[in-house]
């Protein structure tokens, strides 16, 4: 019996990278998958290849792989119809409860503020922190009428513990994601919900790898590489594999007293 034998999970941006890890391990564990993904590109500000549908469906081979059903669809987390009407039909294809939410789905540009465009600024914070309250908003109500508790992680970084420069737009979402996973600890924790966030530093995953304009900004201001040290030089990059460790354990009951709380997973970046 896995940690989440019997569960339901809930994971955007599951196409690739940490959200087809984290839909991966969860499934493991026991878990049925709901999984929603834009799976196509979101700005042309953004410096890597955008996650495409033939990722969304390795994705769910992957999860069947592991001896687990998985609903998933192509949908953009500035929907909200659509991400409501997906949960509704994976809670209802899974037996009406949703246990675990994971609202992973984030996109990355660079640039100094005073130099990024309106819709660079906007369409960053409408993904990675408007999309986050449209995932725990859509969610939310269904884990309460469940009646189960459960756990609720939103994927942060340490850009939402420390800011880093070229990243003003990055860094004010992140730090948002903080301040709507402490608020929402607060106002579910009388139904049993739980909510934390992780915060990974470089992570293996073509948003970090692959990313053609972060190279060019450090190579136009070279100081700006003094702001993003770790404590393990020796590991330069985190796996996927290592973010969904964290998930799996706030996702589960060896997290039960555990709410509110900022996980670093970061390297000691934010130590630094």
């Amino acid at each position: 019996m896995g940690l989440l034998e019997g569960r339901v999970a809930f994971v955007t941006g599951a196409a690739r990278g940490q959200g087809r890890s984290h839909a991966v391990r969860l499934a493991r564990e026991g878990a049925s998958i709901i999984g929603i993904d834009i799976a196509a590109d979101v700005s042309p500000d953004n410096g890597y290849p955008p996650a495409t549908r033939a990722d969304l469906d390795e994705t769910v081979e992957l999860v069947r792989a592991e001896g687990r059903e998985i609903l998933a669809r192509a949908v953009d987390v500035r929907d909200s119809d659509g991400m409501a009407a997906t949960l509704a039909e994976g809670v209802d294809a899974f037996g009406g409860r949703l246990d675990v939410v994971v609202a992973n789905a984030g996109i990355v540009s660079w640039g100094r503020f005073w130099e990024m465009s309106d819709d660079q600024w906007q369409t960053l914070i409408d993904v990675n922190l408007t999309g986050v309250w449209r995932t725990l908003k859509a969610a939310a109500p269904l884990m309460i009428d469940a009646g189960n508790g459960g756990s609720i992680i939103t994927i942060s970084s340490v850009s939402g513990i420390k800011a880093l420069p070229g990243q003003a737009h990055y860094s004010a979402a992140k730090h948002g994601v903080v301040g709507l996973t402490k608020t929402a600890a607060i106002e579910l924790g009388e139904y049993g919900i739980r909510v934390n966030s992780i915060h990974p530093w470089g992570v293996a995953t073509p948003m970090a790898a692959e990313d053609a304009n972060m190279a060019k900004l450090f190579t136009e201001h070279p100081h700006y590489g003094m702001s993003f040290a770790s404590a393990l030089p020796g590991l330069p990059l985190a796996q996927p594999d290592d973010i969904s460790d964290g998930v799996v354990y706030l996702a589960s009951d060896l997290s039960r007293a555990v709410t509110g709380t900022q996980l670093t997973i970061d390297m000691g970046a934010t130590k630094v």
